[in-house]
């Protein structure tokens, strides 16, 4: 399964709690709309949820030596540091601030360079409760073994999915990010009224984190589903390749997040330079700028859900806030916290929040997330698809 989930780092990635532990993927951007709360301009709710936002962002933030310290004194008393390290962390508020064994670390590193180690399929849940494959990819293992998008997962390594969330199945068929290549895991599979038990073996694969496809009205779709390194360029290539006139239909959904500069890159694509966002680290105000010589003309609509995170919503925030995109969808999932990590005694790594970044408008979205110019209830199968390609046609990017 390839699902890179980070949380963030100014220079590297927006990377969430326990990703490699198969916690849900629950990562954002961290931010509060500070300027609408203060001018009364956000419904009395809603400006009561940015105050207790802005409330948290001041008390999220941990001193790595003060963590460091009480991993190293739980050491000397025979006890897990890690496992102090994480107890610390859950205690200070820091809700995006989590702690990884070595192992752990060195796996998500790999995923964010664009490779994992896994069986080369997605999951869902599908519509009966269960798990389904979503996806295969090809060449994995899973591929080879003859699995299919739609074939129901009844069990991994012998746990009843039913009981199970999809990202918990997620952790087990990557194996909780300590497997490695040739180890192996043993799957309940159902088709149709056939059940079958499968062993496949773990590789090493490349992750597909950007795809493009031509649309039958002359769109050109580019999908997104992680800023893993390379990405940003990918997304860059495509629309310098695609047809005069034809307008892009940037799909985010699903896009758990990943490296900053490659979110940055990616609005490149779309800007002549200019503001991408700005972030604080430490208090000290910093800012992300794209490049210049990007297709400024191009008709573009953004397409998101509540599964659009961290780095993906730098983007869509960019785009939206510039102008540059329509965006459609639903409600992104909203956090806007940096990260930085932070080696402890025992070789763990902890990355504690030590900041949050802000559209180019100055708005933040921790907790409440980015709302589209065109709401669709319904984001998971075609109709959002429908409405995106119907409103870039208007703006003139189709037939």
């Amino acid at each position: 399964m390839s699902a890179v989930d980070p949380g963030s780092r100014p220079d590297l990635c927006l990377r969430p709690r326990g990703v490699l532990r198969g916690a849900a993927l629950t990562l954002v951007f961290a931010g509060v709309l500070a300027t609408a709360a203060a001018t009364g301009s956000l419904p009395r709710q809603e400006a009561a949820t940015v105050k207790r936002a802005q409330q948290t962002a001041v008390r999220d933030t941990v001193d790595p030596a003060d963590l460091s310290r009480a991993a190293a004194e739980a050491m000397a008393d025979g006890k897990s540091g890690q496992q102090a390290a994480e107890e610390f962390v859950s205690r200070s508020g820091d809700r995006w601030g989590a702690v990884y064994g070595p192992a752990e670390f060195e796996e998500f590193e790999q995923a964010l360079d664009g490779s994992y180690t896994g069986v080369g399929l997605s999951a869902r849940k599908a519509g009966t409760g269960r798990i389904e494959i979503s996806r295969v990819q090809a060449g994995g293992p899973a591929a080879l073994a003859g699995l299919r998008a739609g074939d129901r997962l009844l069990t991994v390594d012998g746990r009843d999915t039913a009981a199970l969330s999809v990202s918990e199945v997620v952790s087990l068929l990557r194996g909780d990010g300590a497997a490695q290549a040739g180890s192996t895991v043993a799957l309940r599979v159902e088709r149709g009224r056939s059940a079958w038990t499968q062993t496949l073996t773990r590789a090493r694969l490349a992750t597909d984190d950007v795809t493009v496809r031509r649309l039958d009205d002359g769109t050109v779709l580019i999908k997104v589903t992680a800023f893993t390194k390379g990405a940003g360029e990918r997304v860059r290539d495509a629309v310098r390749r695609a047809p005069a006139g034809a307008g892009v239909l940037l799909d985010l959904r699903g896009n758990a997040g990943g490296l900053v500069a490659e979110a940055t890159v990616a609005a490149s694509a779309f800007l002549d330079g200019g503001l991408v966002a700005t972030y604080d680290v430490d208090g000290e105000q910093r800012a992300l700028y794209a490049q210049s010589g990007g297709d400024t003309r191009r008709p573009v609509v953004a397409l998101v859900d509540g599964g659009t995170m961290s780095a993906a919503e730098l983007l869509t925030g960019a785009l939206k806030d510039r102008g540059r995109a329509v965006t459609v969808g639903s409600r992104t999932f909203g956090k806007g916290s940096v990260q930085m990590p932070s080696a402890l005694p025992d070789g763990s790594v902890a990355e504690l929040t030590v900041g949050h970044y802000r559209t180019p408008s100055g708005h933040g979205v921790d907790g409440l997330g980015i709302t589209p110019d065109l709401v669709v209830s319904d984001t998971t199968g075609e109709r959002a698809e429908e409405r995106a390609r119907t409103v870039l046609s208007g703006l003139g990017g189709g037939s």
